[in-house]
């Protein structure tokens, strides 16, 4: 399963008004979602942001946990800070995975509001299972990602769905339950 990928998408992803803007990195995202990839095998955390300083920031972050203080204080969060990445755009992402695996990237959308052919978990999962070319899973931040995005999508992956009518998890929240659905063991 070492042929998945994340990317966790700032830009362009749309506001609670429905413009599509640049949200801003949060350290608990860097922290968290690299630490449930790792945690599941997951071959590169892309972090995505067109903002010069904002892609400063989470260099700034990682160093300090792979090679400052925090490297020999907590060297769990250094190996999990190993497997991230830093892009502008989706498109530097789709272009470093594909000259890496020499194969064709099927990219899959998440969102809470997703509508229309929805792939569910457990067809992802075979489906990832089988196949040789690499996965990339893309996380909106705001509220879900631009329509420019979705529209390039190879699966649409089904919301979550909990047992009430409130759906407004955090995007690291959701990382870690897509994450478990599609590569956790069950006994």
């Amino acid at each position: 399963m070492g042929n998945i990928y994340i990317a966790l998408l700032h830009y362009p992803v749309y506001n609670k008004k429905g413009d599509v803007i640049t949200t801003a990195v949060t350290n608990m995202d860097i922290h968290d979602i690299s630490r449930s990839a790792k945690t599941y095998g997951i071959k590169r955390f892309y972090i995505v942001t067109p903002v010069e300083e904002q892609r400063e920031l989470v260099r700034r972050i990682i160093r300090h946990w792979q090679r400052g203080y925090g490297a020999s204080y907590n060297p769990l969060r250094k190996e999990a800070m190993d497997i991230v990445d830093l892009k502008g755009t989706l498109e530097e992402v789709l272009e470093d995975i594909s000259a890496e695996s020499k194969n064709k990237v099927r990219l899959v959308v998440t969102g809470a509001e997703l509508r229309g052919k929805l792939t569910k978990f457990a067809e992802l999962k075979r489906s990832i299972a089988k196949s040789q070319n690499p996965c990339l899973l893309v996380f909106g931040t705001g509220w879900g990602i631009a329509s420019g995005v979705i529209g390039d999508a190879d699966f649409f992956l089904e919301p979550i769905k909990g047992p009430s009518n409130y759906n407004h998890m955090s995007v690291r929240s959701a990382v870690a339950v897509v994450l478990d659905r599609l590569l956790g063991e069950r006994s």
